[in-house]
């Protein structure tokens, strides 16, 4: 006869906190199967415009009107058809990058007047759109790497030697050699790169806490920062000053008051500035939201200038290109001083000990409570 099952005395069944706890997977793979499905129709259309992008580049190609031709003759030749489709992707990863900053603003913000989306499809957009943009990315890259492959750009003797070089190239930050590349690529990999924590901290919320996730997500606006400057700086199609970049330029307009707007009247009360004394929050914290407002509102006024006045940085036909500037070193000192921000961020606002108690011990409670309102 079987005897009575006797727990380990090592083990703790009394605490369903606990035993949720670690049964409750830190990533919620469910939320992410989900979205990755959700993808699909917006990850469709991400395709169709690539195509359409890919098609209007060749168009110009062939008629003698591409800027990038006048600065890079051989790539007339129909045998780099995978680099026009590298500029096609980035440049639709640089669309979906501006949806999904617009989607995020509206959503964080005070409710828009118009009822187009609800706030739940709202959200669930600018996740799909998020994990679309990853995947343009990442294919832009991939293309440039396979052209560098294709064209034996590191000019290496064996095939390792090749395919190596080309990955260094396309995907190693900092390791592109010569020319404006140098520092244009570096900043299109530290996007990228910045891209998939800050997109994908949403599906590790149970283990961050909601908080945390929260404020790392806000870093996000880096990446699109770092994107515009990447195209600026390095799309041939923009290259020379002309309409498409002054509205490539303009159309920044619109999100930098919308961020301007979402930060003057966040809708959540705990986020607000708090100029009343009684309402003030402590002093560093006050000093960090009224900095981030200044320089979101000089920024915007900046770019404004930029578009009057028409003085965007682009080049002119048939005179040299200046260096550019800033050196890689400042750009890789940026990255230091967001890294330490983040990590401040998320020492500051780490789930305390209770707090999570808290929370294990209210999910372990929902199906007891879906269960009885059901019955």
């Amino acid at each position: 006869m079987a005897g009575t099952a006797v727990p380990d005395a090592g083990s703790d069944t009394s605490d369903p906190g606990r035993q949720s706890r670690r049964s409750r997977p830190r990533l919620d793979r469910a939320g992410l199967r989900a979205d990755l499905r959700a993808t699909l129709p917006d990850a469709s259309l991400a395709v169709l415009i690539t195509g359409l992008i890919f098609a209007w580049l060749w168009v110009r190609v062939e008629n003698g009107t591409s800027s990038t031709v006048q600065v890079m003759p051989h790539l007339a030749d129909r045998q780099h058809w995978m680099y026009w489709l590298c500029q096609a992707f980035g440049w639709s990863a640089l669309l979906w990058a501006y949806i999904t900053v617009l989607l995020g603003l509206l959503r964080s913000g005070t409710r828009p007047p118009w009822r187009l989306l609800t706030a739940a499809r709202t959200e669930k957009l600018h996740r799909t759109t998020g994990l679309t943009t990853i995947a343009l990315m990442f294919l832009h890259a991939f293309l440039l790497f396979l052209e560098f492959v294709r064209s034996n750009h590191g000019d290496s003797g064996t095939w390792v030697g090749r395919v190596a070089s080309a990955f260094a190239e396309s995907f190693v930050p900092g390791y592109y050699p010569s020319g404006t590349g140098r520092l244009a690529i570096l900043i299109g990999l530290l996007a990228f790169y910045l891209a998939i924590p800050l997109s994908l901290a949403y599906y590790l919320r149970h283990a961050t806490g909601a908080r945390m996730w929260r404020a790392l997500h806000r870093f996000i606006i880096v990446v699109y920062v770092l994107s515009v400057w990447h195209t600026l700086l390095y799309g041939t199609s923009v290259w020379f000053d002309g309409l498409f970049r002054s509205l490539v330029w303009a159309l920044q307009v619109p999100l930098g008051l919308l961020l301007l707007l979402r930060l003057a009247r966040p809708a959540r009360p705990s986020e607000r500035l708090g100029v009343r004394e009684e309402r003030r929050p402590p002093p560093a914290v006050f000093a960090a939201r009224l900095s981030g407002r200044l320089v979101v509102a000089a920024a915007v006024a900046g770019v404004v200038v930029v578009v009057a006045t028409g003085v965007d940085g682009g080049r002119s036909p048939g005179v040299p290109s200046p260096g550019t500037w800033p050196e890689p070193w400042v750009v890789w000192a940026g990255l230091g001083l967001l890294v330490a921000a983040a990590a401040v961020t998320a020492h500051r606002l780490r789930p305390s000990r209770a707090t999570a108690r808290r929370a294990v011990a209210r999910r372990a409670t929902e199906p007891d409570a879906s269960r009885q309102a059901v019955d």
